[in-house]
């Protein structure tokens, strides 16, 4: 039998007039991975301040179990800004002691790229005042991961994390032995670390078995129970449940009510998107050409990101952008919007960017643009237009607009100085929408936004006829939102993936594990005398190259798929040794020829 950890009895808590938890009783036990979803305001940070202790409740009682080793991760940091990242990481370990210890590199390679910290300018010894507030977020969750407790609470711990970086951390999760309570919008993460989900809402905790997915599911059929109460609610909830068992079943493990039940809700429910319709009217907008790069090289300052690149943004796409930190995802969305601002005037490093005449571009940048703080929020939003069309014949006004976004009637008078990092983001996100724009570029969109938020804004991108391109690390967003899937790899390129971010993640694993095969042979390289640089290629060499390269991934997409028809065909004969003997052998030469091709790609990639 478990053991519990925490007990939280009849607690309630009080801001001014609003009761953010009422009588609320929950309880925390070994081995639980809690999910904590809501609305911005709600209380999910006060309900995990006060499991952690660090909040008092105004009633009821908060209890540890004897001797609890409980490790917090808040949305600020007590870091010493005099101390270096070694001090508050390793602490007084030696060298030889952490570097022989598995979990201290594993931590240290997942959430900073390496050993030695790449990308911080004196390594372990950096010292930690100067750094950004996304750097110093990853040193504190590096510190409280290397120690040992038997229960962790976090509060947005993929805030600033890349997807590989959150690929990382759910894995690390997942693997330790430790109870986890977590706040968090990242859906794709709650699938894969949590196995129960506490939603908080208007004073109360609902309590729900298994991941995201299944909390969907369950909430749906409470909502459908209740229907008469929240009828628009309600839809949004049954469209994001039709998507999830029509596009992705298998992200659901452990559904708690009747799939029949679920079936049921949705047989009228019509897919997210009618491509084929947006299409259609986004070209009517558009026309045929929107963006158009030929032969385009991309800087910033010194360091050249992309190299070559020739590609097409159509009417109607909508692309997913994903990448390394400091590939030049950004970089590259900065040089369109300069081409579109400037009619094609401003153009960069090497190469053409060609914009379409009728391209009227809105860009959602990481920083929250500044607004007079005097104005109300809905006298903001109608300095920009008073009604806004949002295609597929839905016209909307500034307040209705206002009130999807999650600003009722009461909010829309609040003047902008008072409002919340979040609530200012959704704020910036409705300006850009009623400016009746035809391409959207969204860099982070979902920083700083609730769930439900979230799900407001892809039914509203579920409609908009024109093209789009987001670059985000909530990959459950980019899935839900776009069709295709592009990614910077780091090597200057610009790549298609079929099979979307996780084809991304296996492309990047394959890359990381020929560079590390590649060091010793370089190493032998430098130290054998008389050898130079390498020669300049020539421009036929170069295109030779790619072409190489591009021949390369399809064969390795081949002998993934083969792989994986063997490793079932292994399991369908796990009792005749000798079939399992021969399929064996065949995995391991296709095996061989992996390791050929990711050394021949890395070297091309070098190349090129």
């Amino acid at each position: 039998m478990a053991v519990n950890l925490v007990n939280v009895e009849n607690v309630s808590k009080v801001y001014g007039t609003r009761a953010l938890l009422d009588g609320v009783s929950l309880g925390v036990s070994e081995g639980d991975r809690i999910g904590v979803v809501g609305r911005n305001g709600d209380g999910k940070t006060t309900l995990i301040r006060m499991l952690a202790k660090l909040e008092e409740a105004d009633s009821g009682r908060v209890t540890h179990s004897g001797g609890l080793r409980l490790g917090v991760l808040t949305q600020h940091d007590s870091l010493d800004p005099e101390a270096t990242v070694r001090h508050e990481v390793i602490g007084d370990m030696a060298d030889h002691e952490w570097a022989g210890d598995a979990k201290v590199r594993d931590v240290l390679t997942g959430l900073f790229g390496g050993l030695d910290l790449p990308g911080f300018p004196k390594g372990l010894d950096t010292v930690i005042g100067p750094l950004s507030g996304g750097e110093r977020r990853r040193i504190a969750l590096a510190k409280l991961l290397i120690e040992e407790q038997d229960l962790i609470v976090l509060d947005e711990p993929t805030n600033h994390l890349d997807v590989e970086g959150i690929a990382w951390l759910a894995r690390h999760l997942r693997e330790r032995r430790s109870a986890l309570v977590c706040v968090t919008h990242d859906r794709w993460f709650l699938d894969q670390v949590c196995t129960r989900m506490w939603d908080v809402q208007r004073g109360t905790v609902y309590e729900y078995e298994g991941g995201y997915s299944d909390y969907v599911f369950a909430r749906a059929e409470r909502e459908r129970i209740a229907a008469s109460e929240e009828a628009k609610r309600q839809n949004l909830v049954r469209k994001e449940l039709a998507w999830l068992r029509r596009g992705a079943p298998a992200r659901t493990s452990k559904p708690r009510f009747r799939v029949e039940a679920a079936n049921e809700l949705i047989k009228d429910v019509p897919p997210p998107r009618d491509s084929s319709e947006l299409m259609r009217f986004a070209s009517s907008r558009l026309g045929k050409t929107v963006f158009d790069l030929e032969d385009v090289t991309v800087q910033a300052g010194p360091k050249v990101l992309l190299k070559h690149v020739t590609w097409q943004l159509g009417p109607g796409d909508r692309i997913g952008l994903v990448g390394v930190n400091g590939a030049g995802k950004t970089s590259l969305l900065r040089a369109l919007t300069e081409a579109a601002r400037s009619e094609g005037e401003v153009q960069p490093a090497g190469g053409r960017i060609r914009v379409g005449k009728t391209v009227k571009l809105a860009y959602l940048s990481q920083e929250v643009a500044e607004l007079d703080p005097t104005w109300r929020v809905l006298q903001a939003v109608q300095q920009v237009r008073e009604r806004v069309d949002l295609g597929k014949g839905r016209e909307m006004t500034a307040g209705q607009l206002c009130e999807t976004f999650g600003f009722n009637k009461e909010k829309q008078w609040t003047p902008v100085g008072d409002l919340s990092g979040g609530e200012r983001r959704r704020l910036q996100l409705l300006r850009l929408l009623m400016d009746e724009p035809n391409v959207l570029f969204l860099d982070e969109p979902t920083n700083d936004l609730d769930i439900e938020t979230l799900t407001q804004l892809e039914d509203l991108l579920d409609g908009w006829p024109g093209s789009m391109i987001v670059i985000s690390h909530d990959r459950y967003f980019i899935e839900r939102t776009t069709d295709r899937v592009f990614a910077l790899l780091g090597d200057g390129t610009l790549r298609m993936l079929p099979r979307g971010i996780d084809e991304y993640l296996e492309r990047r694993k394959r890359m990381e594990e020929a560079a590390a095969a590649s060091v010793p042979a370089a190493r032998t390289e430098q130290a054998t005398p008389g050898t130079s640089g390498k020669p300049e290629k020539s421009a036929a060499d170069l295109r030779a190259a790619k072409k190489e390269l591009q021949k390369i991934e399809r064969q390795l997409d081949r002998i993934s798929e083969k792989e994986t028809e063997l490793h079932a065909r292994i399991a369908e004969h796990a009792t005749d040794f000798a079939k399992v003997a021969e399929l064996d052998a065949e995995l391991r030469t296709l095996a061989g020829q992996r390791e050929e091709l990711e050394m021949r790609w890395l070297e091309l990639a070098e190349e090129v």
